[in-house]
């Protein structure tokens, strides 16, 4: 045993392992099959200097022990086995030696030749697929495996974003790789009160069966991860950025309602829904420009269509004299011919498709940058929609049969691995991003970054992406879906997830009503399986619509959006129909929370806080709570509660007659109020509640502090009167008021304002702390409180 200031190093069932306590809770575990690589920049973990951390090393009775004063890891010098203790002793997991295989490590060109291209116009944009590939061993690496010997009640989540809706990991099988609705995170998080951070970015597999449980990692030169013990959901949530970065404040502005669909043509097309938005009167803050912004036949470009966009500048001029911002949708493949496309071309910074930048190459990066900038940035848009960020998928995206998925995970992993080097096959989208941010933050301070992507990985909320779940289609089965998957995802201590809200496809199998170009392609589709052909014409899709923008409204980003039929309000009916005056309503709801929405954008930065929390975060110990897949807290204080079955219609309007009522659990420990009627429950019951259409079951948990501002139609405005403060009674409570200027980055520098209030419950007494700090063009502001009885 080797023992330094900051590791000890044995060996270990023929094994070489290094120990390194990162922190008090944080123990970082590299098993090599030989010897231990030293540190390279690692693509998820910062690269920082960590302070001194005690420990104590010792060999007894053919272990060896390495302990801190909140974690110890005790290691079998024969069996290589690891088991991971608190620091009284008892157990926290056991795990089998990490297995280690021996692999070739395979790149492909086209050599000497020139490239045979297939160039394939898919639903998902257009691909190039290469005919005279040639494979090439580069190096020697490993097949790892992680294993696991869970205790018998114990829950394992996180591991990103899947499409199979699956909460609980135990028993299944779950494959880890980049995808249109698949989002992997090397991730896990257990209910024992512990999380499992691996520091690898090819492909995985997780399974657990009756044989194994296990972490598979495709190519590694090492196994490396990080235990992290943090006892608490919030805690472990704090580890993993601790490693892998802060996440970004994104604009004030991207906490507001965003409008988007596929797509809007023109630049004026975008200046008049923000127009008639403000004209209705329903608060609006960003209009989204989908893909087809350059001319005709460069696919990709950076490049406005002049025809349709020459006047852009002007339009993004006057949305934001209307308070409003634009986000415009980039692609990171091109077709051949265009300017963008020759450019990277010749300085050979594409990958081997031909049609894909190099993300991985810092110059690449740059180049890429700065034609969005000069293209896009410059011409007054303001924010990145980063689409199809995992481009290698495009095989899995054609066909009337959905593939097993041990074949789609072969097939588009392999795509990944054709052009990518296996070792970081999930990792492209992350690399996009941070040469968006990257190269943003050169270019300016005064805008923050804002980027909407459909793929990410660990460490992207630093380059502030907000992840969506993909292409997702029309369907109550699929609202489910996509709540467990946002909770896995927050789970996975990524606090930035959204959705298209409506689904992506809506349609059926009537085929000329597609969207996305495809309405004379008859052809089925295993993707476009939407359950409404008529759209918003359609009833049952208008009720499926009004329920998933409530869902919506409690989301890190509150995004409207798809394909096949329109998503503005006013194509769900006039003012003083259901539809519409739901949808409005909740768009309103949303404005009203601002101070409250805004103040956990800044705990997620400052705290490392999660806002869309499973109930795992605040109710460990309630065992029933951990059967809920349907609900989330939305912060401290709001328990969502959404109505995932139709009440009203069926596809083709098709009236239903059933109770308008939703039964809600509210969780053990505390009291709660009905947010719509504010009566009080007692917590640790099911409850069934009203639940027309315009109410989505919503309850405040007791001891809770709501600032709410009233009359907002975009998110950076001066509330109309003071801000209220609204106490919901029956515990102490404290809660931070964060301001900034929302746009810039001063805040890094201090330039910001913090609020304490603090409820005496005894007392009855709230108390309004001095305001803390200030920034730029800060005015007084006012409160009032009302204490709900």
């Amino acid at each position: 045993m080797v023992k330094t200031d900051s590791y000890v190093q044995f060996e270990a069932g023929k094994l070489t392992y290094r120990v390194v306590p990162v922190t008090e809770e944080i123990i970082r575990m590299i098993v090599s099959g030989k010897e231990i690589k030293e540190a390279q920049d690692s693509l998820i973990i910062e690269k920082k200097e960590y302070p001194e951390v005690d420990f104590s090393a010792e060999e007894n009775a053919g272990s060896i022990i390495v302990k801190t004063v909140k974690v110890c890891a005790e290691i079998n010098t024969a069996s290589g086995d690891i088991i991971w203790k608190h620091a009284d002793g008892s157990k926290w997991l056991s795990q089998k030696k990490p297995e280690l295989t021996e692999t070739d490590v395979i790149h492909y060109n086209t050599g000497d030749e020139e490239p045979i291209i297939n160039r394939v116009k898919t639903v998902d944009g257009e691909r190039n697929f290469i005919q005279n590939l040639k494979a090439e061993k580069v190096r020697t690496a490993y097949r790892g495996k992680l294993f696991f010997t869970w205790k018998e009640d114990e829950e394992i989540h996180g591991l990103g974003q899947a499409e199979e809706g699956i909460y609980n990991y135990r028993g299944h099988c779950q494959y880890l790789y980049q995808h249109n609705m698949r989002i992997p995170m090397p991730v896990l998080v257990s209910t024992e009160g512990y999380g499992i951070l691996v520091d690898c970015c090819s492909l995985m597999t997780f399974n657990d069966d009756l044989k194994d449980s296990y972490l598979f990692l495709d190519t590694v030169d090492q196994i490396d991860y990080y235990f992290m013990g943090g006892h608490t959901m919030d805690e472990i949530i704090h580890d993993y950025r601790y490693l892998t970065g802060k996440a970004q404040m994104l604009p004030k502005w991207a906490y507001g309602y965003v409008q988007s669909r596929e797509q809007y043509y023109t630049a004026k097309e975008l200046l008049e829904i923000v127009r008639h938005y403000r004209k209705i009167g329903v608060p609006l803050d960003c209009v989204v420009q989908d893909w087809n912004t350059w001319d005709p036949g460069n696919w990709g470009e950076k490049i406005l269509d002049q025809k349709r966009y020459g006047d852009m500048k002007e339009c993004a001029e006057e949305i934001h004299k209307l308070n409003a911002h634009t986000m415009v949708s980039v692609w990171p493949n091109m077709n051949a011919g265009g300017k963008n496309h020759t450019e990277f071309f010749k300085t050979g910074h594409l990958l081997y498709d031909y049609a894909t930048y190099d993300a991985f190459n810092e110059e690449a990066r740059e180049m890429y940058w700065k034609q969005a900038q000069e293209g896009l940035f410059d011409q007054g848009f303001d924010s990145w929609w980063c689409d199809s960020t995992e481009p290698f998928s495009g095989p899995d995206w054609s066909g009337a049969a959905k593939r097993e998925p041990w074949e789609r995970y072969e097939l588009v992993g392999g795509e990944h691995k054709k052009y990518l080097d296996p070792a970081v096959a999930n990792a492209f989208a992350l690399m996009h991003a941070k040469g968006i941010y990257e190269n943003q933050r050169k270019t300016t301070e005064e805008k923050r970054v804002l980027n909407l992507t459909r793929s990410g990985y660990a460490s992207g909320q630093k380059y502030s992406a907000m992840l969506w779940s993909g292409d997702t289609c029309a369907s109550w089965d699929n609202l489910k879906t996509q709540i467990v998957e946002g909770l896995n995802m927050g789970l996975s201590g990524y606090p930035y997830w959204t959705l298209d809200i409506g689904a992506f496809f809506t349609v059926a199998d009537k085929w000329q009503n597609r969207g996305c170009g495809c309405n004379t392609d008859p052809e089925p589709k295993w993707f476009w399986q939407g359950k409404y052909n008529e759209g918003v014409k359609d009833k049952g899709y208008c009720e499926l619509y009004t329920r998933w923008l409530e869902m919506g409204t409690f989301l890190p980003m509150f995004r409207s959006h798809g394909t096949d039929t329109p998503r503005e309000i006013w194509n769900f009916g006039e003012k003083g129909t259901m539809f519409y005056d739901a949808i409005e309503k909740f768009i309103k709801l949303r404005y009203h929370l601002m101070p409250y929405i805004y103040s956990l954008a800044g705990a997620v930065h400052f705290n490392d806080y999660t806002i869309m929390r499973s109930l795992l975060f605040d109710f460990p110990e309630d065992k029933e709570a951990r059967k809920v897949e349907n609900e989330f807290m939305f912060g401290p204080s709001l328990l969502i509660c959404a109505v995932t079955e139709p009440m009203y219609y069926g596809p083709e309007s098709t009236e239903l007659h059933r109770e308008k009522t939703w039964k809600c659990y509210l969780p053990a420990g505390t009291k709660w109020y009905d947010y719509w009627t504010n009566k009080e429950y007692e917590g640790g019951q099911y409850v069934t509640v009203d639940a027309p259409i315009d109410r989505m079951p919503i309850f405040v948990k007791a001891g809770s502090i709501l600032p709410v501002a009233e009359g907002l139609v975009y998110a950076s405005q001066k509330p109309e009167e003071s801000v209220k403060l609204m106490v919901y009674p029956g515990e102490d409570c404290k809660f931070t008021i964060y301001e900034d200027e929302g746009n810039n980055y001063n805040f890094e520098n201090g330039a910001y304002a913090t609020t304490e209030l603090t409820w005496d419950d005894k007392t009855g007494t709230l108390t309004v702390g001095g305001r803390q700090g200030s920034y730029p063009g800060m005015e007084e502001v006012s409160y009032v409180t009302e204490v709900v009885k």
